[in-house]
């Protein structure tokens, strides 16, 4: 059987995909974060469903668990926090479950950074301004970073920056970042993105770390740091300006193709 990893979103139950509802609903076997995913979310799956909450288990203990219900044939419906395509550590889970001959599959969800941004109420690309969006993290008394991904050299790019697991280390982040970007350069932190206790917060940079610990924030946060988040003066997007559309008039594109079943 097959072990499908579904991205869950960043916290709202109705942020779900629809393909990740229909396999909940079929998946007799469900692996859940459950200090992450709203407990809403399991009402999806069937009754008498095996759910397994994985927040105190080891990474061997997981895979313990999905090998277990492929042996068993049944499919597992491995629920993890926002998108999987980003610190979603799902790529260790494959590899032991390619080790181990089991089939597996990917749904995205709604990514953690998406729900930010609209938390915040903006684009995080904005014409002349900003085109690049980093997402990295902070790290410490955690997995390094590689070499040439330190904070201090993403920097150097200028480019909008998306933090996360950093919260811990926000008076870091403030101080590699303020050479770069300077003291008052517009930051914001968002917690709980699209959960009813959200929190979104925005300053200078100079003053995030102050922002941060004095809204209580410890975890489950985002951090933004970047001229694109106060941009006012930029030009139009080129795509719907009048002379690409006259362009797009006069070059129409061919008509979708329709096949008679």
């Amino acid at each position: 059987m097959t072990v499908h990893f579904i991205g869950a979103g960043p916290g709202a139950a109705d942020l779900l995909t629809l393909r990740a509802v229909r396999i909940l609903e079929s998946s007799p076997v469900c692996l859940y974060a459950g200090a992450l995913v709203p407990p809403e979310v399991l009402d999806h799956c069937p009754e008498g469903a095996r759910l397994v909450d994985t927040a105190d288990l080891d990474l061997d203990t997981i895979t313990a668990e999905l090998v277990a219900a492929h042996e068993r044939g049944e499919d597992v419906a491995r629920l993890q926090s926002g998108d999987l395509s980003v610190f979603s550590a799902v790529s260790e889970q494959i590899r032991r479950l390619e080790a181990a001959g089991v089939p597996y599959s990917l749904t995205p969800g709604v990514p953690a950074f998406a729900a930010a941004a609209a938390a915040l109420g903006q684009e995080l690309t904005v014409p002349t301004v900003g085109q690049t969006v980093i997402l990295t993290r902070a790290a410490r008394n955690a997995t390094a970073m590689p070499p040439g991904e330190e904070l201090d050299e993403l920097a150097r790019t200028g480019a909008l920056l998306v933090l996360h697991l950093a919260t811990n280390l926000v008076e870091h982040v403030v101080e590699t970042l303020v050479p770069h970007y300077g003291e008052h350069c517009p930051a914001a932190v968002v917690a709980m993105a699209s959960r009813e206790d959200e929190i979104v917060a925005r300053c200078e940079l100079a003053d995030l770390a102050t922002t941060v610990r004095g809204r209580g924030i410890r975890r489950t946060a985002l951090l933004f740091v970047g001229r694109a988040l106060q941009a006012g003066d930029f030009g139009d997007s080129h795509l719907y300006s009048a002379a690409c559309a006259a362009q797009r008039r006069e070059s129409p594109l061919p008509p979708p193709l329709v096949i008679d079943r």
